[in-house]
């Protein structure tokens, strides 16, 4: 039998082993981004992986690994302050995976996503919304789809370009209100619309821009 302990010394162990779940139909992911990650790998599949420039914002493990892409760069804060600083270059797809919960001011933070967008590309935005206060290192903001559109939109964004969804239950909120589960068999996937737990949009730049 394989051992907690066992899963932490070897990363190849545990990584092989949530490969396995994953084929026989079980989600590994934590369950409040179970749904968000079928939806968004989804869209990106049909962006063309292979094609796109990405970068993503304090990146982690669950994209790069997921998608071959063209190229990709992760930043990590303090080394890049998406909040006070844009770069000198632009990508076909920006991603910020549990990020603008965590910033003073996301507003500034948007602007700066949309002038790193090439024209028509595309910035993939996830943020949670019933869910506990986690600092790291602070915990400052929650949106619903509504108002992370109107985000996007005073960013720069068209509206007819925001696409939101969200997505939760209320024993998805139970249950992490102690510490964070990861999705399981007997844990629902059912979408209660009144009880949002994970919050997302695509948001895509003006062709034209």
């Amino acid at each position: 039998m394989i051992k907690m302990a066992q899963l932490r010394t070897y990363p190849a162990l545990k990584d092989q082993l949530r490969k396995s779940l994953r084929a026989m139909g079980y989600p590994t992911d934590d369950w409040v981004r179970v749904m968000l990650y079928r939806d968004a790998f989804a869209r990106i599949r049909e962006l063309g992986p292979e094609k796109l420039d990405v970068m993503e914002i304090s990146g982690g493990v669950q994209w790069q690994r997921e998608f071959a892409f063209r190229s990709y760069l992760s930043t990590q804060y303090p080394g890049f302050d998406i909040c006070s600083e844009a770069m000198d270059r632009q990508f076909d797809l920006i991603i910020a995976d549990q990020v603008f919960e965590h910033l003073k001011w996301p507003l500034r933070a948007a602007r700066n996503v949309h002038a790193m967008l090439r024209p028509g590309g595309t910035f993939i935005i996830a943020t949670p919304f019933l869910l506990r206060v986690h600092a790291s290192p602070i915990d400052c903001n929650r949106w619903t789809e509504t108002g992370l559109s109107c985000l996007l939109q005073e960013a720069g964004f068209d509206e007819k370009n925001i696409t939101t969804r969200s997505w939760g239950n209320r024993q998805c909120v139970k249950a992490n209100f102690s510490r964070w589960r990861k999705a399981g068999p007997l844990n629902s996937l059912v979408n209660e619309p009144n009880f949002p737990v994970m919050v997302w949009a695509y948001a895509r730049r003006d062709e034209e821009a």
